[in-house]
């Protein structure tokens, strides 16, 4: 069994909120957060997001991979 550190847990519990929140599948979530840098996003703001709503942080992702088109 793989143990993720409490950053991957954040990221994987963002990536499952953000494909429910657009209705998309888990691979095609998974491909954009890949390719708009979205993991690096999150491990960078981490000591702030993690302390916010998931409507808050989903709400960013979406923004930050907006301005990243």
């Amino acid at each position: 069994m793989i143990k993720l550190n409490k950053i991957e847990q954040f990221q994987l519990f963002c990536l499952e909120y953000y494909k429910n929140q657009i209705s998309i599948s888990g691979k095609m979530a998974l491909d954009v957060f890949e390719s708009k840098g979205v993991f690096n996003f999150l491990e960078m703001g981490y000591e702030i997001l993690h302390t916010q709503s998931i409507k808050y942080v989903v709400d960013e992702i979406i923004l930050f991979i907006k301005n990243r088109s």
